[in-house]
Parts: C-alpha cells; structure tokens; sequence
C-alpha cells in the first residue's frame, strides 16, 4: 500500500522520483519528480499507486486532482524526458538517469533527499539518495510521479500519432505490440523510433 512512511522517515524535502517509457521502439523516456509539501493522507477515493495499475481514465481523474493540490501549494511537482537521439548515444538506462537529473535542477532546491523508483543510482550532486525497487507501490510521492509522467507521455504520443497514425501510437504508446512491429516492416521507421531497439537495429542495417 501506498503512504508517505518513507518520506515521513527522511528529515527535510523528499522528492520521489520516477519515469516513464523505458520500454517502447518509440518516443522519448519521461521522468517526473513529486514533492508534498504536506504528509496529510490523500482521500480514500483517490487511490493513488503504480501508474500501470490504473486505467487511463483512472490516471487522468487523479492527475487532474494532483494539479488541484498544486495549486494549493500541498503538491510541487516538475517533467524532463531524454529524448530518442539520447536514448540511441547513451543508451537506455543513462538516458533515464539524464532525464531524472533534469527533472531534479527544475527544483532549484540546494538541500534535499531523493527517492527513486528502480534498482540504480543517480549519485548526482551530493543529493542524499534511496533506490527503491518497486517504489512506486511503496512510496506516494513516487507514485504520483509515475501518473504524472505516464499521463503526460502517452499525450505526447498522442501527438505523434497525428501524423504517423499507422504505428498506432494512440493506443500503443510507443510498446512493441503486433500492430506497431508490423507497421515498422510495412512502412519503415519514423524520427520518432530507437534506432537502438531491435527489431529497428536490424532493419537499419539492411
């Protein structure tokens, strides 16, 4: 179950850290850090856990109450993603890792802790750090990060989907799924695919 004991058992601001995207031929990883300003318990109606375990209407009915509690200075919360080219030079895990210290200069915060959803670590700036493999059903800061970041990326690729709409990108979000490999075969690959990834590494070679 999700609560706030980590965060209560860390002195002064945690940030709870998790991305999105890992995984897809295509688009962009997405990283997103959340910072409560208050450890109050969230209402029961709003079961906030790991992004994968909600439906999309789900994730968007609580996202939209974590820009209420923005506004209401409860909840801090900023995006950085690395982009395909990133993910292709460095590869994926350092490409998340680049996204998640953008996220974390966005904070502009010289003293705090950072909690993050995985099993590596950041070790950037001194920042006190906790990696905690499955954090996002642990943690409610990291938690809402992997909502925020998951809303926010399969919009992108909503996006995308507008002019490359036979990759079906709208319901795929970017994952290998039957349609979107054999639309690669059939029509070749877009700005938006990781030359890195196979079955796209192949084909670039042919």
């Amino acid at each position: 179950m999700t609560n706030f004991s980590i965060e209560k058992s860390i002195e002064g601001p945690v940030i709870g850290l998790d991305e999105v995207g890992r995984g897809p031929l295509a688009g962009p990883v997405v990283s997103c850090g959340c910072l409560f300003n208050s450890y109050k318990e969230l209402p029961e109606y709003i079961n906030v856990k790991d992004s994968k375990e909600h439906t999309p209407k789900q994730r968007k009915k609580i996202f939209s109450f974590l820009k209420q509690l923005r506004k209401k200075k409860i909840i801090e919360f900023n995006l950085a993603f690395a982009t395909v080219q990133e993910i292709d030079q460095l590869n994926i895990l350092e490409a998340t890792k680049l996204s998640m210290k953008r996220v974390i200069d966005k904070f502009r915060i010289k003293k705090m802790s950072i909690i993050i959803d995985g099993n590596f670590s950041l070790n950037y700036k001194n920042f006190n750090e906790k990696s905690l493999i499955g954090g996002d059903k642990l943690s409610l800061s990291i938690a809402a990060a992997s909502i925020i970041a998951k809303v926010h990326r399969d919009r992108l690729m909503s996006l995308y989907h507008t002019k490359f709409d036979l990759y079906g990108w709208k319901k795929n979000s970017g994952y290998g799924t039957k349609q979107h490999i054999n639309a690669i075969y059939e029509n070749g690959i877009t700005i938006h695919h990781r030359k890195s990834f196979e079955p796209i590494k192949s084909l670039s070679k042919k």
